[in-house]
């Protein structure tokens, strides 16, 4: 079996994560145990109504009350698996895959790893073909990414490889010149890694970078314009809002997904090609005062306490290793 492209099918089965939806549309994901008992106000569930059911099945409690079990989504296991770093929300992960047209066997770079919600997406847009290779500053940070990864997948891919360490540093120890299709890079300042990802891309390929702030924004834009190595950068965001749907009471939701963060995407040169100045372009004057406030020391870098660390590494191990030992049953 193909762990990366493990797709969960048929009947429930002992191990698996499954998804509750009960009254007022409330969640709980449980992991199936034989003769455990899920307890809520409403009423315990046992687990062995569950087990050997297909997808998509409605169960009661023991009172009556009805629920409806589903296999968690991706996108389900992303927003609630243990974080060390922030993730990237599903909605800009869903436009780094189309507009940094990462395919089926591309030979795909990550920096940083964070919490392996993107590593997560890239893997399965690259499918068994395709190599994904990841660096992550923060050793703790990649534990837990792997952990999750596997816990999602049933097995840490083999066609990932994680690295720790920077990647203006380590990649052109660990790729071919030329060799690498796409690179994203959702770090504070891809800006500083901007000669190895040349190094790297192959001509045509695709850099997308995923930034948090209109200066980190500006500032790799213009970077990426100094290189000369690029086509001119396109940059945008995506707001994401949901519809209440109720009879004729069809309005937008009063929340919604807003600013998380800016994509920006270019594709490189080939070696000794000048981009043609297809579009004048006065360069704005700024003084070193105003660089200043780009650097990354002012850009600020949230941290994440140890315990927090310690307690989603637990985590995510625990559920990685429930999956593991699924997939070793079913094998």
């Amino acid at each position: 079996m193909n762990e990366q492209l493990r797709a969960f099918r048929g009947a429930f089965q002992v191990g698996e994560r499954v998804q509750l939806t009960g009254p007022k549309g409330r969640l709980n994901t449980i992991t199936l145990s034989a003769g455990a008992v899920f307890g809520t106000h409403r009423g315990n569930i046992r687990h062995d109504d569950i087990i050997g059911k297909p997808d998509g099945t409605v169960i009661t409690n023991e009172v009556g009350v009805e629920y409806l079990v589903l296999r968690p989504l991706l996108t389900d296991y992303v927003l609630s698996m243990p974080r060390g770093a922030a993730i990237v929300y599903p909605k800009d992960a869903a436009n780094i895959i189309t507009m940094g047209d990462i395919f089926p066997g591309a030979r795909v770079v990550e920096a940083g790893v964070g919490s392996g919600a993107l590593s997560m997406y890239l893997l399965r847009a690259i499918g068994s073909t395709g190599q994904l290779t990841s660096f992550e500053r923060r050793s703790e940070f990649a534990e837990i990414a792997k952990a999750n990864v596997t816990a999602a997948f049933g097995a840490e891919p083999s066609n990932w490889s994680v690295f720790i360490g920077s990647l203006e540093e380590e990649l052109g120890k660990e790729v071919e010149p030329e060799s690498i299709d796409r690179i994203v890079l959702d770090m504070l300042a891809p800006w500083q890694c901007l000669e190895a990802v040349i190094f790297a891309l192959a001509p045509g390929g695709v850099l997308t970078c995923y930034v948090a702030t209109v200066t980190q924004l500006s500032r790799v834009a213009e970077a990426i314009r100094d290189t000369c190595s690029f086509t001119e950068p396109q940059s945008f965001e995506t707001l994401f809002r949901s519809w209440h749907l109720q009879g004729l009471a069809v309005r937008p939701e009063h929340r919604m997904s807003g600013h998380t963060g800016f994509l920006l995407t270019a594709r490189k040169l080939a070696p000794g090609n000048k981009l043609p100045n297809f579009i004048r372009r006065a360069k704005p004057e700024f003084e070193d005062e105003d660089i200043s406030v780009w650097n990354p020391e002012h850009v600020g870098e949230r941290t994440v306490s140890e315990k927090k660390l310690r307690k989603s590494l637990r985590s995510a191990q625990k559920s990685a290793e429930t999956a593991k030992s699924l997939t070793q049953d079913e094998q």
